[in-house]
This record gives structure tokens, C-alpha cells and sequence, in this order.
């Protein structure tokens, strides 16, 4: 898979608006129509682009909690511990780390009544021997 510049820039584009269409990303980065159309295609083929998403705005989700939380786990573990957090719905993203902690994770929920169930439930995960969260004030940006 090679990505050049230009498919960076396309990518880029993308990551803020994935329903943008050819015309405005061709505009915006004053290419041809057809040759960001051709660059989207291959980004797809090669399995560059796995998909598109949708980004809530902070509004919808006003009052909800947001938190990461590191978890410390068995290393035999980990693929189990990592199917039961994908399994939580309030558990929106997951990422393996270096450090003290294995993984942490991205929970969002309603209440911090809720939010301190979450942490309970993944701390009850088979594998989990530990877990530390720290609640998101603001987001200065997402991409």
C-alpha cells in the first residue's frame, strides 16, 4: 500500500467530511474531478479507506460523560478481554499502548452513575486486572 501526498491530502479531506463529494475535494485541493475520483477508488481497492463513519456533534450527546480508561491485562488474555470490550456499545474505541497499561479505552455514557458501572463491568472482565479512568473535559479537536 503506498500513499502518497496527494492521497494524504484526499484522506485528510475525508477524515473531516466522508460524505464530501468529488467536486468540492477536487476544488478544495484544486485537482481534477476524475483523478480524486480514481485516487478514492484505489484508496478503497487497497484497502486504504476500510469504510465511512458518522461523527456525532457534541450537541447530541450533550451531558454524557466521556472517559478513557486504561486497563491493565493478562497477556494470554488480551484477545478475549478485547472481544468482551468490543462487545460494549459504550465502549466507542479501543487501542493497544505501551507503557504501564495495556490497553485503553474510549467509554462514553449518560450519567457519571453509568460511566462508573462501565468501569465496573470492564473491571469484571475475565483477564482485566486493572483499570484507571480519567474523565474527558473538552475536545480540543477529533479528526
Amino acid at each position: 500500500m503506498k500513499v502518497t501526498d496527494a492521497d494524504q491530502q484526499v484522506l485528510s479531506v475525508l477524515r473531516e467530511n466522508a460524505r464530501a463529494s468529488t467536486a468540492d475535494i477536487a476544488r478544495r485541493l484544486k485537482l481534477s474531478r476524475t483523478t480524486v475520483h480514481s485516487r478514492i477508488e484505489r484508496l478503497e481497492r487497497e484497502g486504504v479507506i476500510q469504510g465511512y463513519t458518522v461523527r456525532v456533534h457534541d450537541a447530541a450527546e450533550r451531558g454524557y460523560i466521556r472517559a478513557h480508561i486504561m486497563i491493565t491485562v493478562l497477556p494470554k488474555r488480551a484477545p478475549s478481554v478485547a472481544a468482551a470490550l468490543h462487545a460494549m456499545p459504550e465502549v466507542r474505541a479501543l487501542h493497544s499502548v505501551s507503557g504501564p497499561f495495556d490497553l485503553v479505552a474510549l467509554g462514553v455514557a449518560p450519567s457519571v452513575e453509568a460511566m462508573d458501572e462501565l468501569t465496573d463491568r470492564i473491571g469484571a472482565i475475565d483477564g482485566v486486572e486493572r483499570t484507571t479512568s480519567a474523565i474527558v473535559l473538552s475536545a480540543k479537536f477529533e479528526r
